[in-house]
């Protein structure tokens, strides 16, 4: 694989993975049409929670699912622009594969071989080996830093 064919994979796996997240988040807090909306609010999305984690208390659901809410947030938006690309690739990767076998063990194989956690799984742990910087702020970031350097 050329170089030029890695930095379009990589810039695709961003897109990709960060769109996933950002499309999550939206879904939770009422932003799709309630005709493709997973969840549709709030509420639906904690219920989820607690069916992915019937050992949490009901009290902590909550937390888990704005903490679950903000590193999804956080993790897309560092993709996007190219920030610790392969640092919260990585951490994608965990969470994901968090979510994937949570689903698995609570409500069966089906929902996130449906969902492809998995496979999001894979992309992120993917993303994070391709170390070549294109349309990234890391690029931005290593210029300035070299700059100083030099000077």
């Amino acid at each position: 694989m050329n170089i030029q064919q890695n930095k379009i994979i990589k810039i695709f796996l961003r897109v990709a993975l960060s769109t996933a997240f950002l499309s999550a988040v939206f879904d939770r807090l009422g932003y799709w049409p309630k005709e493709v909306s997973a969840w549709g609010n709030w509420g639906n999305f904690l219920n989820y929670t607690h069916t992915l984690l019937p050992w949490l208390p009901d009290i902590v659901v909550p937390f888990v699912g704005f903490v679950a809410t903000i590193l999804e947030v956080f993790f897309a938006i560092c993709l996007l622009i190219g920030f610790k690309t392969e640092l919260f690739a990585k951490l994608s990767g965990i969470l994901l594969l968090c979510f994937a076998l949570s689903m698995t063990f609570t409500t069966g194989l089906k929902a996130p071989l449906d969902y492809s956690v998995f496979t999001a799984t894979a992309a992120a742990f993917s993303l994070s080996m391709i170390t070549n910087k294109y349309f990234e702020v890391d690029s931005i970031l290593k210029k300035n830093k070299s700059k100083l350097l030099d000077s």
